[in-house]
């Protein structure tokens, strides 16, 4: 059997260009010959348009743009995603769906049975679950078809498994020939080694070849980085799609040729390209063309402008600086170091006449050494936000926000002023992993400026101001970070780790605030490169009085 994979980028609720990318598939699929094309979950639609899935003209209409797709599907197969009306009177609306198409003839669906509601998913909002599996005949072959998380089940691979049943041992105990898996699968670091181990795991221990294919591209903060497989029956990978790009291509499932094109396995690596997609996505499809960023001089500021030049090309890339009183003269030379390795346009916005008359106006208490001056700190933040805002609206710049996963976690940052933006590129990265990722772009020349990553991080809002002096040391700070969100473990777990107690219930506390999470809900999409980031995927209270206690020395005995 000869196979096609369509690994697109598709667009929430862009129905034309979504069929025009399927249809292109198809097309490459008959040109060169093949039996089977198969195309990403929901790639009608797109993955995921949210509570457009439940408004009932996108319900209605859902199976209209199948028509142009099964018109073209002369003389091969085709494995499409989609949703589709239940036709019940009650439950949910909607089937995710694969339309199974031969030969300009529809023939069937597969839906899907498992349906996640973790992390960034909430299927179970919008769709009813499948409740009966088919096979599917292909000349001699039987097609069984799995969407998504129906593959995601194996009691052989994984040790904790979300759901009792496996779909996808239904269809191998039903005879399925060869397994087609549909999928929008997100990119989180390291992820796409462990999908190409649990499908040839999966692929060898049943003795049939599995087709899986992912969709690829940024929609929101979700980041989809494809890396299709392919696998024969020995579990020996045949195809390998590249990751973070749309991808088009063709193998015999009996060739016996492994695919030696590797992914990736730095991680630090797949962050870099999957930023650089999401930038560019998150741009494109809201139709911006340029951005603009406040570049103060430190890391994080430096490597959002390094990646938004790489993502959206130099010349569509506005740094401004802004200093205050308390900007040391180092940060704006850095700033401008910076501006000409990247060709980017830098230009200057002072705000200390601005910052002067408001403090006078409002009768603030100016910052000092070792002062209280929080609303005066602030309002520098917020003084550069609304430039930032007015040069956005003016130019039609897409305004990306600079604050990392370290900061944000325990709310140091300014609400309305540095968290202002379009886009928040570096929310999910904590502090020791944009250092990492600065190290990886000037792995061959000094992109940044050696200085910027040198220097001791600091917000310089006040005279000798540095971030250590209010977070813990980053270094002690981001394992304990990393533990709770990515591993969600437990206070215990995590001092058990070898963390300091008093400093883990402190941090953990100060993550949890209602003012730290109401600062956080009013963040831009955060591009989302982990487990249980935050952003779309985290859902707390913000008025609520919990509050993790260490235990007594009786309890802990």
């Amino acid at each position: 059997m000869r196979v096609t994979i369509g690994q697109i980028n598709t667009t929430n609720g862009d129905y034309e260009g979504n069929t025009e990318r399927i249809l292109r598939a198809i097309e490459q699929a008959r040109h060169d010959r093949s039996d089977l094309v198969v195309l990403p979950e929901v790639a009608v639609q797109g993955y995921t348009s949210l509570d457009w899935f439940l408004d009932r003209d996108v319900a209605e209409s859902a199976l209209a743009p199948l028509d142009r797709i099964i018109a073209a599907c002369d003389g091969l197969t085709a494995v499409v995603g989609t949703i589709r009306p239940t036709g019940k009177a009650s439950g949910r609306r909607l089937y995710n769906s694969a339309a199974v198409i031969r030969n300009r003839e529809l023939i069937g669906f597969a839906d899907k049975t498992l349906l996640p509601e973790y992390d960034v998913f909430d299927d179970p909002r919008y769709f009813e679950s499948a409740s009966e599996r088919h096979l599917f005949p292909l000349g001699e072959d039987r097609l069984g078809v799995a969407v998504c998380e129906d593959l995601w089940n194996d009691k052989t691979f994984w040790r904790e498994r979300h759901y009792a049943h496996d779909p996808a041992d239904d269809l191998i105990e039903m005879g399925a020939d060869v397994l087609v898996s549909i999928n929008a699968s997100p990119f989180n670091k390291g992820k796409m080694g462990q999908r190409c181990s649990m499908v040839s795991h999966r692929s060898k221990a049943a003795g049939l070849p599995i087709v899986f294919v992912n969709l690829v591209g940024g929609n929101d903060g979700i980041i989809f980085d494809g890396a299709s497989i392919v696998t024969d029956r020995r579990g020996e990978i045949i195809l390998q799609a590249p990751p973070f790009e749309e991808f088009c291509g063709t193998v015999d499932l009996d060739c016996r040729t492994r695919d030696e094109r590797c992914l990736p396995g730095d991680d630090i690596g797949t962050v870099h390209q999957a930023l650089v997609l999401g930038i560019r996505d998150y741009a494109g499809k809201n139709r911006f063309t340029k951005a603009v960023i406040g570049l103060s001089g430190g890391i994080d500021s430096a490597v959002v402008a390094t990646l938004a030049c790489e993502a959206l090309g130099s010349a569509n890339v506005l740094a401004v600086m802004m200093p205050s009183p308390f900007s040391s003269r180092g940060s704006v030379d850095d700033s401008v170091a910076l501006g000409h390795n990247l060709g980017m346009p830098t230009i200057e916005h002072p705000i200390t006449s601005a910052f002067e008359a408001l403090t006078k106006e409002l009768s603030l208490t100016k910052p000092t050494r070792g002062g209280e001056s929080l609303a005066a700190e602030n309002l520098q933040s917020r003084l550069r936000g609304n430039i930032l805002m007015t040069i956005s609206n003016a130019e039609n710049r897409l305004l990306l926000s600079t604050g990392n996963k370290s900061e944000l976690a325990l709310g140091y940052c300014t609400l309305y002023g540095d968290t202002n933006g379009g886009l928040a590129v570096l929310g999910d990265l904590l502090k020791t992993e944009v250092y990492a990722l600065a190290r990886h772009y000037n792995r061959q020349r000094a992109i940044i400026p050696r200085a910027i990553i040198d220097k001791r991080p600091s917000a310089e809002l006040a005279p000798d101001q540095f971030d250590d002096q209010t977070l813990p040391p980053y270094d002690a700070l981001d394992p304990i970070l990393k533990l709770y969100f990515e591993k969600k473990a437990t206070p215990e777990e995590i001092i058990a780790d070898g963390h300091d107690a008093r400093m883990v219930y402190d941090i953990l506390n100060r993550v949890e605030s209602p003012a730290n999470e109401f600062k956080r809900r009013q963040l831009p999409p955060t591009l989302i490169i982990s487990r249980n980031a935050i952003g779309i995927g985290r859902r707390r209270p913000v008025t609520h009085r919990y509050r993790r206690q260490p235990p007594t020395p009786s309890e802990s005995q």
